[in-house]
């Protein structure tokens, strides 16, 4: 326990050190050696002229590529004191439900930010990727893909601890009632007897299928936008030869919540605590689809929580919580762009070339096959309406 307090302790002075010194350098644009630059300071116990004492041994923290993570963050409307307070004022909290990756995660005591450690390859990786994603970033900043807002790494005691801070999906404030990790693969996709007997489980393919067999209905502005950034996520994905990515759907079912409600205190009031706005733009499920709706135009969004607004089956309301996670798990297909041009002329490796995007269709169908569908347009009411619901049993 005392290693985790010390992480966290750790985390929380090294970015408070690297963001405060940032801020004193004047904004200028990115350039390419940005993106691999990194700082290293050194923070003894005793203090330094530089840094603060404190109650941990002494240990390193390195920031990868300041600048362009700074240039992230503004991207994301994140103020540099925003950040700062969100991560360093309160403790972290540590989550249990670590990922099957056995990575340890973090959450800001504001929910807006997840803190992961990720393993030296997967560090190595994301550095390699920042001059792509930037480029993919400025031509589409609403994006079901991971935001990464800073990589750091803490060394002590002879041991690298490597962080990313990224987007949190899933709001405490909201309660999940069923959450899945899609892939669009079927084999051995089926959540395991110990995953199952967790208090918020993790399901998968199998288990969505055999749960939600008609899928989710999405009015079909809604769902052309989530098909639409899909396909754009996906081709960036591909280009850059990851697989093995999930889509992670949280769902709240808003009237099985009122029904809870009922249940817990005997009257049909819905909760009215509503969840703190999040800061960052774009962070919100609604928001990372919404590069489609007319400029401007937003879809409406009055009080949906950042979810997006969806049906079951039998009509009920839900909010759907999603993104893009697991990106960073296929840095072995970056080797193949390192030994020349030529590599990518001819790769004599067809397979290499053809999986990821064999991945990314497959991924894209059963997402908006599957998961996904339409509800079909209501007719107008001059049109003397029939069909009294807007959900179809079948689809």
């Amino acid at each position: 326990q005392t290693t985790s307090s010390a992480l966290k302790g750790a985390i929380q002075l090294g970015i408070t050190h690297t963001v405060g010194s940032l801020s004193t350098k004047p904004e200028r644009d990115v350039l390419m050696q940005d993106f691999y630059v990194v700082e290293s300071i050194f923070f003894p116990s005793e203090g330094s002229n530089l840094t603060p004492a404190h109650h941990y041994n002494d240990f390193r923290f390195k920031t990868y590529a300041p600048v362009a993570f700074r240039y992230f963050r503004e991207l994301f409307g994140i103020r540099p004191d925003d950040y700062l307070y969100s991560l360093c004022n309160e403790p972290l909290i540590e989550l249990s439900n670590s990922g099957a990756s056995g990575s340890l995660f973090y959450v800001s005591s504001d929910d807006e930010f997840i803190i992961k450690t990720v393993q030296h390859k997967e560090a190595e990786f994301l550095q390699k990727l920042l001059p792509g994603y930037y480029m993919n970033l400025n031509q589409n900043p609403r994006t079901l893909l991971p935001k990464f807002y800073g990589l750091y790494c803490v060394q002590a005691g002879g041991k690298n601890i490597r962080i990313v801070v990224m987007n949190n999906l899933l709001p405490r404030s909201v309660k999940m009632h069923l959450k899945y990790d899609l892939k669009g693969s079927t084999y051995k996709r089926r959540a395991s007897q110990k995953e199952r007997e967790k208090v918020f489980p993790t399901y998968k393919d199998l288990d969505f299928m055999q749960d939600i067999p008609d899928g989710l209905f999405l009015d079909s502005d809604m769902y052309n936008a989530l098909c639409k950034t899909l396909q754009r996520d996906c081709l960036v994905l591909q280009s850059f030869k990851i697989m093995d990515y999930s889509l992670l759907v949280a769902i709240h079912n808003m009237d099985l919540a009122q029904r809870e409600h009922a249940l817990a205190d005997g009257t049909s009031q819905a909760d009215t605590r509503r969840p703190a706005a999040q800061k960052a733009l774009y962070s919100t499920a609604m928001e990372s689809i919404q590069g489609e709706a007319r400029r401007g135009g937003t879809i409406e969004t009055d009080d949906q929580m950042g979810g997006i607004p969806a049906r079951n089956a039998k009509g009920e309301r839900l909010l759907l919580y999603i993104g893009i996670i697991d990106v960073l798990q296929s840095y072995r297909f970056v080797k193949k762009l390192e030994h020349s041009w030529k590599a990518l002329v001819h790769d004599g490796d067809t397979v290499s070339v053809h999986r990821p995007s064999f991945y990314a269709e497959r991924f894209q169908r059963f997402m908006c096959n599957t998961a996904f569908k339409k509800i079909p347009l209501k007719p107008s009411p001059s049109k003397k309406s029939r069909s009294g619901t807007a959900v179809p049993r079948r689809s």
